[in-house]
């Protein structure tokens, strides 16, 4: 009975394993399409005027010049069936926005065939653009020009305002009613992706040692690939292309739709 009960538990457990392994290559393959950061404002929706965009990435120049900080707006034609928070924390990371150090980098994110925005934070900016603030500028700057169907003038105010929080003392902009904030949380919920990957931790911690190791190996190639050629100043890489500087996002923010 002791052996059965043994091979019905390494049986199980390599089913286990199998399923997950699928799971996790299913991700791998979701995320494998991501646009490559070809500039501050990557716009593979094609939404974005070329005259406002012209202003945006030249604000974006001033910012990272005289701050260190990199925003960068990005606009996706698909989600690729994504919520589009585990989309932006995958793109942020994998474009390693902000200085390595600091990690100091901004995603405002635009996926309009879902209706769906979200601004994704740094680690490094968490306590100055907060889930809070990012909501305020979703909600009043950015949906409501969405959804009057102009998204070249909605995110241009989104980034002014995002700008105006990170470059301006919290006194002034407190006294802006556009970014005034009551004392409610509106944090946004803990991002699924990052509690899935716990259980999956702990879950592989039960498998067998090769599954373990053959898991941890994608996850993290999934979490720290990019491009070798990155420089570390977020600026341009030695190939004249532009790159991220090494930053990194846990999931602040926050998102919406209209």
């Amino acid at each position: 009975m002791a052996v059965r009960t043994s091979f019905l538990f390494a049986r199980d457990g390599l089913r286990l394993g199998t399923g997950l392994a699928a799971l996790l290559l299913t991700a791998v393959a979701a995320f494998a399409a991501l646009p490559a950061l070809t500039g501050r404002v990557v716009d593979q929706a094609n939404i974005i005027p070329a005259a406002t965009r012209g202003a945006i990435e030249a604000k974006l120049v001033d910012l990272e010049q005289k701050s260190g900080i990199q925003l960068v707006v990005a606009t996706v034609t698909s989600l690729d069936g994504q919520e589009i928070e585990p989309y932006a924390n995958a793109l942020f990371r994998s474009w390693k926005l902000g200085e390595k150090a600091k990690n100091n980098g901004v995603l405002l994110l635009v996926a309009p065939n879902e209706k769906r925005v979200r601004i994704e934070v740094g680690y490094g900016l968490e306590g100055t653009l907060t889930d809070a603030l990012s909501k305020v500028i979703i909600t009043n700057a950015i949906a409501p020009r969405f959804k009057a169907g102009d998204f070249g003038d909605g995110i241009a105010r989104g980034v002014d305002d995002i700008i105006t929080v990170l470059t301006t003392d919290s006194s002034e902009w407190q006294k802006r009613p556009s970014l005034r904030l009551d004392k409610q949380d509106s944090r946004d919920p803990v991002n699924w992706l990052i509690i899935a990957g716990v259980i999956v931790v702990l879950i592989l911690l039960i498998v067998s040692s090769g599954f373990r190791w053959f898991f941890f190996n994608v996850a993290l190639n999934i979490l720290l690939s990019s491009g070798s050629s990155r420089s570390s100043n977020g600026s341009f890489s030695s190939s004249g292309g532009f790159s991220g500087g090494g930053g990194s996002s846990g999931g602040a923010g926050a998102s919406g739709s209209w």
